[in-house]
């Protein structure tokens, strides 16, 4: 019974009747007739192939068949053959197809870091007359001012600190992109860092009726890390919070110690929260959740794709947990620093 079953090569040749008829070894009346041959055998518990049906009714030779069988195997290894060399140029040519678009993705992410990198210089010059200008005006160097003209000076004072807080991550974007963002790290206070950044966002965070305050643990060491870039990221994650956290919300900036090496530094809020398939999307760069003309929240977009890279540059990672509608915690480990360890 086992022998039934074992692989011959007729098996490897499919369709050999319309072979034998081409060949003029058979005819199609006797492929018919074999093929009857077949179904009767096997209505009887027997497996008879079609080349041993031909033989067994003296339609074909043994050898007729194993000549037939021969050439239609080297047919078959010459087509595989072809198959294959023309797959593997097929794959050749794509992939150096890929490596061309792959080249050229990189020449335009180089084009537009350097774009932005230089109209971002190009924009500080203009920018520091403007508030030399309007600094000028407020102090009334230039003549006295009523109320009206000094609010609005004042009003288009903060706007120019905005712009420049802007050119300022233009310019930090292009670097990161480059590959160009130096971290300078040193032993820092991250509990002062953390008290900074809530002592800058409170009077945002009481105008909304969001309730911010800093919750950090008393023995926290020292920090390995660039104080002034750590501040930034601070600063981004605090006002996001606040941003997006409802009235009656609280921001929560945590500092605790994990182990004697770690000191994890958490930003919380209970805010509209960010949808799980939608995650890795707020660290594209200029990219927003919600990109109509008239979304709610302003913004670039380039905050949280820089507060990423930043922490990435401290060789840690920011991890982000949040559930719609509940809000977000954004975390980050940072070393300790040596001589701070107890």
């Amino acid at each position: 019974m086992a022998d039934q079953y074992r692989l011959r090569p007729e098996m490897l040749v499919p369709r050999m009747g319309e072979y034998l008829i081409r060949k003029g070894l058979i005819s199609a009346a006797n492929l018919q007739r074999a093929l009857d041959y077949q179904q009767e055998s096997a209505a009887k518990g027997q497996t008879i192939l079609l080349g041993q049906a031909l033989i067994d009714l003296k339609f074909l030779k043994q050898v007729e068949l194993d000549q037939a069988i021969t050439e239609q195997i080297i047919q078959l290894r010459s087509a595989l053959q072809t198959a294959n060399r023309t797959l593997e140029r097929r794959v050749q040519e794509r992939t150096a197809e890929l490596q061309k678009a792959l080249e050229r993705v990189s020449e335009l992410s180089q084009l537009k870091s350097n774009f932005i990198s230089n109209i971002s210089h190009e924009l500080r010059t203009p920018l520091t007359h403007i508030k030399g200008y309007i600094e000028l005006l407020v102090t009334e160097s230039l003549g006295s001012l009523s109320e009206e003209q000094r609010h609005a000076l004042q009003v288009t004072q903060q706007s120019t600190g905005r712009l420049e807080g802007l050119i300022e991550d233009l310019i930090m974007v292009s670097l990161a992109s480059r590959g160009e963002l130096s971290i300078k790290q040193e032993n820092v206070d991250i509990r002062r860092l953390a008290n900074l950044a809530v002592k800058s966002a409170v009077t945002k965070a009481q105008e909304r009726g969001v309730n911010l305050n800093a919750a950090i643990d008393d023995d926290i060491p020292l920090a390995q890390a660039d104080a002034q870039k750590i501040i930034w990221v601070l600063n981004q994650l605090v006002d996001n919070a606040v941003k997006f956290t409802p009235s009656k919300g609280s921001v929560v900036v945590s500092i605790k110690r994990e182990g004697e090496n770690l000191v994890i530094v958490s930003v919380s809020d209970t805010g509209i929260g960010i949808p799980a398939s939608r995650l890795e999307d707020i660290f594209e760069p200029f990219h927003q959740l919600d990109g109509s003309a008239t979304r709610r929240y302003g913004g670039t977009g380039l905050g949280l794709s820089l507060v990423r890279q930043i922490i990435e540059a401290h060789g840690s990672m920011l991890e982000v947990q949040s559930v719609e509608g509940h809000g977000s915690t954004f975390k980050f480990p940072l070393l300790a620093a040596a001589d701070s360890k107890s």
